[in-house]
């Protein structure tokens, strides 16, 4: 990790789960963190949970990544205020437990669309062009989910359409190396699938029936530590982390 000492990471989601975990292990190891997320006063409060020689390097920006123009804004400022952006670790997502097939509930569809597809391709963009722009040969890490493979069983509970929100996420991440690798850049891009996380964000109907010892967010954050301290020339694209024993 010696490489990314005093140099900028931006956390989507990182006020909270797995972001947070990613945030805490990054400023550890001496990177400055500028995290992305809608509510202002639970990243001020995050940040003021760290002590004074390591909150002076976090920096909260309010953004909502379903916003085009304030993804931009976020980018801009963080680009004026703190220079370029070296790593981005996409983390904001959400689950919903309704069904797909159900009535009026078009606006939670396209919710978790919004968020975890097109927040991921907004920030990813905003962080790719600043890297490539600055010939930073950055590193790009997508959270994604193991039911990116496979849908679970509805007697878990509907997970509507967010496994096919993560099944674009997968497809994405090659279409990332592939298209970082054509513009001539050494931008490295990360999928991050865990299984089941204590982490909040799995819906209730699923997380009552775990009768294993789930994740925590900081067991995905070390993969993700992990991912970032390998040499140039090696890009880990995608991979799993699942807890023992676990059901689906």
């Amino acid at each position: 990790m010696e490489r990314w000492t005093g140099k900028l990471a931006v956390v989507t989601g990182g006020s909270s789960g797995i972001g947070a975990a990613c945030v805490k292990d990054l400023i550890n190891a001496g990177v400055i963190v500028a995290i992305l997320a809608r509510r202002e006063h639970v990243m001020n409060n995050f940040k003021n949970s760290f002590p004074d020689n390591l909150k002076q390097n976090i920096y909260p920006v309010k953004c909502d990544v379903t916003v085009d123009n304030e993804v931009i804004s976020a980018f801009k400022w963080i680009k004026e205020n703190l220079g370029s952006v070296h790593i981005l670790i996409n983390s904001a997502g959400i689950a919903d437990s309704i069904y797909l097939s159900g009535t009026y509930c078009t606006k939670q569809l396209q919710k978790n669309v919004d968020t975890n597809v097109m927040g991921t391709v907004f920030c990813v963009r905003e962080a790719f062009n600043q890297m490539k722009d600055d010939k930073i040969d950055g590193h790009i890490i997508l959270l994604n989910s193991v039911f990116d493979e496979y849908t679970p069983s509805c007697a878990f509970g509907s997970m509507n359409i967010y496994s096919a929100t993560k099944c674009a996420i997968t497809a994405m991440t090659e279409t990332y190396r592939q298209e970082f690798s054509a513009a001539g850049t050494n931008i490295k891009v990360t999928s991050i699938s865990p299984g089941s996380v204590n982490s909040g964000s799995l819906p209730a109907s699923i997380r009552d029936l775990v009768d294993f010892t789930m994740l925590k967010s900081e067991n995905v954050s070390n993969t993700i530590i992990f991912c970032l301290s390998t040499p140039p020339h090696v890009q880990i694209q995608n991979i799993k982390i699942k807890p023992m024993h676990e059901q689906f």
